[in-house]
């Protein structure tokens, strides 16, 4: 009976997967199945996930999972996520992000005549401001409104502009980024932490392949495809607010750095977090648009924008984590993991193949179900049992994950990114996809070398 529970987890695996590539609910398909998993352990007398507050009824207690996920999620991670969203949604509401990504592209005017290498270098520039933005719809949709003109007039075309526009969300990293805040929440340590000492060093290297990878892969798909260089003359128009405003998006990054115990600069030690930094710039922002606009009712109308982000982001990406968390717990009581080690330790696989084929995994999960967010916290949990059995750190599994879910999402036909992009652009999603398959497939492979041989 022992090898029972892992194997019916494989087969839950299949059939979410197959429901997701059928385009089912993926709320619904999560939930349900982690129940599903939930009440099967039941049968097979398996140990639940503990609850804090049983209800005295097995039966019950399925359902006490859900309200814990809920009241733990919005607690922490999915009250800072919310908190994103809403700011998110002010600034792009006040201009602010507009002057933003227009400050940081301005220079790419410079290269009208290397219209490749200029779009090559909206994936470093572009993923530099996706850590202030940390919405990858957000800052795609942006992108799209202000950059993609200016490409399309350097003579880059369609297709190419939409995929290094969706290839900047590729690495969802930075203290201000919701699949950051789950990683260093999972291995115990800080979002600025996290990403200073980790995620820049694997990132980085990452990002010059995309670059390089891109230049060749759209110039020979436009090339095949028959592409002549666009007479159309669309410019960026200039923001209709104060290039101070730029500095608004990217206030809370400001402020956790400052605040860090990286720096060590004030003599009392502060601590703050990405919700707190998140409020604080808001009434900056507030302060910002009373100065200029002079309508303190209008500002505080205004905050209904606040409220109606957060209210959003809850109901798509909030619910999604919880949803994938009760598939989490369903995997964890059928012996997911435990059938996982024993699979591999058979089969000669140390903690480095191990963790070779979880980020592999969460790659495939992500291009399956559209959302880097939704793979990684369904597997992310599991990675602190895995690092103690097998001796190592925490670190050296859950990083390469948290990239691979985020890289997998920017190649999903089925993603939100990919589907809105591919509207404004005019083109089909698996044209980007296409475009997006080799330079993500390679970064993926040189970051397992790199983090694992």
């Amino acid at each position: 009976m022992a090898i029972l529970g892992p194997v019916l987890s494989l087969v839950f695996i299949i059939i979410v997967a197959r429901l997701l590539l059928k385009k089912y609910h993926p709320h619904a398909v999560l939930l349900i199945a982690g129940l599903a998993m939930l009440l099967i352990s039941l049968f097979l007398k398996n140990d639940l996930p503990p609850l804090k507050n049983p209800t005295g009824f097995s039966g019950f207690d399925l359902f006490a999972f859900i309200k814990e996920s809920f009241s733990k999620t919005n607690a922490g991670v999915g009250l800072m996520i919310m908190a994103i969203g809403g700011f998110v949604a002010y600034i792009d509401k006040i201009g602010a992000s507009n002057a933003l990504v227009y400050v940081a592209m301005k220079p790419l005017k410079l290269f009208k005549k290397y219209p490749y290498i200029a779009a090559s270098l909206v994936i470093p520039i572009g993923q530099t401001l996706f850590v202030a933005i940390p919405s990858a719809a957000g800052l795609s949709l942006l992108l799209m409104a202000s950059l993609f003109p200016i490409l399309v007039n350097l003579g880059v075309s369609k297709i190419s502009a939409a995929s290094v526009i969706t290839g900047t969300t590729a690495f969802g990293i930075g203290p201000a980024s919701a699949i950051t805040a789950s990683a260093s929440s999972i291995i115990g340590t800080e979002s600025v932490t996290y990403f200073v000492n980790h995620q820049l060093f694997l990132v980085i290297p990452l990002s010059i392949s995309m670059m390089i990878t891109y230049y060749f892969v759209n110039r020979h798909f436009d090339k095949k495809n028959g592409f002549e260089k666009s007479e159309i003359s669309n410019t960026i128009q200039k923001v209709d607010v104060p290039l101070i405003y730029a500095i608004i998006p990217i206030l809370p990054i400001i402020l956790l750095i400052l605040f860090s115990e990286l720096l060590h600069i004030f003599p009392i030690p502060i601590k703050l977090d990405t919700t707190t930094a998140m409020i604080i710039s808001l009434f900056i922002a507030l302060i910002f648009e009373m100065i200029r606009t002079k309508n303190i009712k209008g500002v505080f109308d205004s905050m209904k924008v606040f409220w109606n982000g957060m209210g959003n982001i809850f109901k798509t990406v909030v619910t999604l984590i919880i949803a994938a968390d009760i598939f989490a717990q369903g995997l964890i009581s059928l012996g997911f993991i435990d059938g996982l080690l024993t699979l591999t330790q058979n089969v000669g696989f140390n903690a480095t193949g191990i963790g070779i084929v979880m980020a592999v995994m969460i790659y495939l999960a992500s291009i399956l179900m559209g959302s880097g967010n939704a793979s990684f916290f369904a597997f992310g949990p599991l990675v602190p049992k895995i690092a103690k059995t097998l001796g190592v750190e925490s670190t050296t599994m859950i990083l390469p994950m948290q990239l691979s879910a985020s890289m997998g999402r920017t190649v999903s036909p089925v993603a939100g990114i990919i589907i809105a992009v591919s509207e404004i652009a005019g083109v089909t999603t698996l044209q980007i996809v296409k475009r997006n398959l080799i330079p993500l497939t390679v970064a993926l492979l040189i970051m397992l070398v790199i983090h694992f041989i």
